[in-house]
């Protein structure tokens, strides 16, 4: 595969289907949770900090669809469901731990840099309304 600039993301290649796969902002905090284990549905919720039920139920569906998060139901009153990690999804960890480092490291950056563009519309609408 070629690695000239606008070749690398053509539609049949592989770093196109991680992007599709994991570029959900719950997919990626869902992945991060099970890093540490199997969690059931609610311990997920809990983790994920803003995910609705419907929301998680649809993320783990959908990473179960690509193979990276597996379901264990057992067979006990109440029933008892777990997600865990399959083989392919520990394959993400290293992935997601990196971008996590970067988050730490850059997202203030981010931040303040979001909030000197915002500031700079602001102020640039205001003249604008002004003349």
């Amino acid at each position: 595969m070629s690695l000239r600039p606008g070749i690398a993301f053509l539609a049949d290649c592989p770093a196109l289907l991680a992007m599709e796969i994991i570029a959900s902002k719950w997919s990626m905090v869902t992945l991060f949770a099970l890093t540490e284990g199997p969690l059931r549905h609610g311990e997920l919720v809990e983790l994920s900090g803003g995910i609705s039920r419907k929301v998680l139920t649809q993320t783990l569906r959908r990473l179960q669809a690509n193979g990276l998060v597996e379901r264990h139901a057992y067979a006990e009153a109440p029933p008892r469901v777990e997600y865990g990690l399959t083989a392919l999804g520990r394959t993400l960890e290293e992935p997601i731990r990196m971008l996590t480092a970067w988050a730490r490291e850059n997202g203030e950056a981010v931040v303040t840099f979001r909030e000197a563009s915002e500031a700079a519309r602001s102020s640039d609408q205001e003249l604008r309304l002004e003349r």
